[in-house]
C-alpha cells in the first residue's frame, strides 16, 4: 500500500530568522522537501536536512517563479509521492498568505497537514517602530487590510471610507504603491488629515526602516522610496513613541 506523505504550512515569521516559532523550526529540520517563498528569510533553509529538496516559489512586484495553481500541484505531487513537505511562508500562513487555498486542496486531496502559525507582519511592524496596535486610551480594535486585492474580483471589497470610521487600527499590507489614494479615499470617509501613520519597511530584516507621518501628508508629500515588503499602520496608537519620548524629555528635566 503506498504511503501518503504530509504537509506543514509554516509561517516563517517576518524575516528574522530567530522570529520563527520552535515548532516551525521542527518541521524544516524533519522536511524532506521545502517549497519556500520570497519573504521566508533564507538563512532558515539552514534548519532543513542536508539531502532536503529545496523549491523556490516566489511572488513578488508582479514577477511570479510559479503560479499558485503549480505551487499546489507540488504539494500534491511530493505528498502523494510519501514525502514530509514543508509549505514555507513569509509571515503566517493564513494573513494574506493564499494558505486558505493551499489547505483547502490538501484536504480535498485527503492530504494530511497542518497549519503552524507564524508572527505575522503587522506584529513585527509594530513591535519594530515601537507601535502598540492596541491601546486602551487610543484604540481597542485592529484590522488587517490588503492594499493589493485580486485583480480577478469583479470590484473591490476594500470600501477605505468605512474603515474610517472604526477608531481601530488600520494595518495595511502590500500598500506601498497605492498609500496617495489610500490615504484620499480615508480622509473623504470622515478620518483626520492629522491621524498618524507609521510605515515599517522590512520589518525585523537588518535594513529594515520606520518612517513617521500623518495621512495628510501621504496625500501631498509621499515618504521616501521605502523597500518592499512595507507594512503601514494607521491610528492614533502611531502617536505612542512620540508620546513616550516626551515624557521622557520631561522627566529628565524635572
Amino acid at each position: 500500500m503506498k504511503t501518503v506523505g504530509s504537509v506543514s504550512l509554516v509561517g516563517a515569521g517576518p524575516g528574522d530568522p530567530e522570529l520563527i516559532t520552535v515548532r516551525g523550526r521542527d518541521r524544516l529540520a524533519a522536511a524532506e522537501v521545502v517549497i519556500y517563498d520570497d519573504l521566508a528569510g533564507r538563512a532558515l533553509l539552514d534548519y532543513c536536512p542536508e539531502k532536503c529538496e529545496r523549491i523556490y516559489v516566489g511572488k513578488r512586484c508582479g514577477e511570479h517563479v510559479a503560479a499558485q495553481e503549480q505551487i499546489i500541484e507540488l504539494l500534491l505531487a511530493h505528498a502523494q509521492a510519501g514525502r514530509q513537505v514543508v509549505r514555507l511562508k513569509g509571515g503566517d500562513p493564513f494573513i494574506f498568505g493564499r494558505g486558505g487555498e493551499e489547505i483547502t486542496a490538501l484536504i480535498q486531496a485527503g492530504i494530511p497537514c497542518e497549519v503552524v502559525p507564524g508572527v505575522t507582519a503587522a506584529a513585527a511592524a509594530g513591535a519594530a517602530a515601537g507601535v502598540p496596535l492596541t491601546h486602551r486610551e487610543f484604540s481597542s480594535a485592529v484590522v488587517f487590510l490588503t492594499g493589493h486585492e485580486n485583480p480577478a474580483k469583479p470590484e473591490s471589497v476594500v470600501h477605505w471610507g468605512d474603515y474610517a470610521r472604526l477608531r481601530a487600527t488600520l494595518c495595511i499590507y502590500m500598500g506601498a504603491r497605492r498609500l496617495t489614494t489610500i490615504a484620499e479615499q480615508l480622509v473623504a470617509g470622515g478620518m483626520a488629515i492629522d491621524t498618524p501613520v507609521a510605515l515599517v519597511s522590512r520589518a525585523s530584516w537588518p535594513d529594515q526602516d520606520i518612517h513617521f507621518s500623518t495621512v495628510g501628508e501621504l496625500i501631498t508629500r509621499q515618504p521616501g522610496e521605502l523597500n518592499s515588503p512595507v507594512l503601514g499602520i494607521i491610528g492614533e496608537v502611531a502617536r505612542v513613541p512620540a508620546l513616550a519620548r516626551e515624557l521622557a524629555t520631561a522627566a529628565r528635566v524635572d
